[in-house]
């Protein structure tokens, strides 16, 4: 089950959930196939105002950041840096979309790979 949590500070986020759970939700259809939707999670986290800092300061104003949570065998495929470079693209494309083009520059998408061995669901180990 692909995991995806964006992170944006919440007077900025407010209001756009709905075209964020889509657009989010499409960009990894648009890598994986139509076959993934019904799988996808979407996390929204607001961060409120004087939360989120860079250099040791307060910020007013911070492009969202993107992390996706997926099976860690991606990376070890044939195609992945073909795979990566399409889900990077298409995250950055679904945040820009929602909250326009100006933080195209700024927007962090980090994929991480987790081992089934090490991911419980249900109270269960998976794999």
């Amino acid at each position: 089950m692909p995991h995806v949590t964006l992170h944006a500070l919440e007077d900025e986020l407010a209001g756009r959930e709905p075209r964020l759970i889509e657009a989010l939700t499409d960009a990894v259809v648009t890598v994986y196939g139509e076959w993934a939707r019904p799988s996808v999670e979407v996390r929204l986290i607001g961060v409120p105002t004087g939360r989120w800092a860079r250099g040791g300061a307060a910020v007013a104003t911070a492009a969202p950041s993107v992390t996706f949570g997926m099976r860690e065998e991606v990376f070890a495929r044939e195609d992945a840096a073909a795979v990566v470079a399409r889900l990077v693209a298409a995250f950055t494309d679904a945040v820009t979309a929602v909250f326009g083009d100006g933080c195209r520059d700024e927007v962090l998408v980090e994929l991480v790979g987790q081992p089934v061995s090490r991911s419980g669901l249900g109270g269960k180990v998976l794999g």
